[in-house]
């Protein structure tokens, strides 16, 4: 699975609410504050185990039988199910042929009960916590500023990140202590 790149509206905002944080105006070194900003969000994501900023994604799984969660929550949407066989095109499954799930906890499940030569499953959802910067909570926007000034202002000198920036997310984060199983 690719993940798709984050929008740069919200590249933009949270290098604009870094700039604030460390009451710059402006920098000549925009791109490296926007490369921060890309490595933060994607810190974030791996950290909480969510989508932060809504956006489409893909992600190819067994055409089973059995219910097969969706490798990146919250999901928000399942907008097309493709079979893909061993050889040959892909093909828009019919829709008597799958199932597909949304759980309160943002996690998409799908199904297959009538994959005709279909091995595999190319599944298109939509997935992220909040459709914008704006829109994202107030913890995981706070966290991401200070990382964000934190990469920036230690460039290539490195060191640890503040430490508030892990509090502010742990209440997010999603861990997987065992595969889920849904019957």
């Amino acid at each position: 699975m690719e993940t798709p790149p984050i929008p740069e509206a919200a590249i933009a905002a949270a290098c604009a609410a870094a700039l604030a944080h460390l009451r710059m105006a402006a920098t000549h070194e925009q791109a490296v504050l926007e490369q921060a900003a890309a490595t933060a969000f994607a810190v974030c994501e791996t950290f909480t185990g969510h989508a932060l900023i809504a956006r489409e994604w893909q992600a190819v799984v067994p055409a089973t039988a059995g219910w097969t969660p969706l490798p990146v929550q919250p999901v928000t949407a399942i907008t097309r199910v493709d079979g893909l066989p061993a050889e040959g095109s892909a093909f828009p499954l019919p829709a008597g042929s799958y199932a597909i799930d949304l759980t309160a906890d943002g996690v998409g499940w799908v199904k297959a009960m009538l994959p005709g030569s279909a091995g595999r499953l190319r599944i298109g959802f939509r997935a992220g916590l909040a459709e914008g910067w704006e829109t994202l909570p107030a913890p995981i926007a706070q966290g991401m500023v200070l990382l964000i000034a934190h990469l920036f202002a230690s460039g290539s000198a490195g060191g640890e990140p503040p430490a508030a920036v892990a509090a502010l997310w742990r209440p997010w984060r999603r861990l997987r202590l065992a595969p889920e199983v849904r019957r």
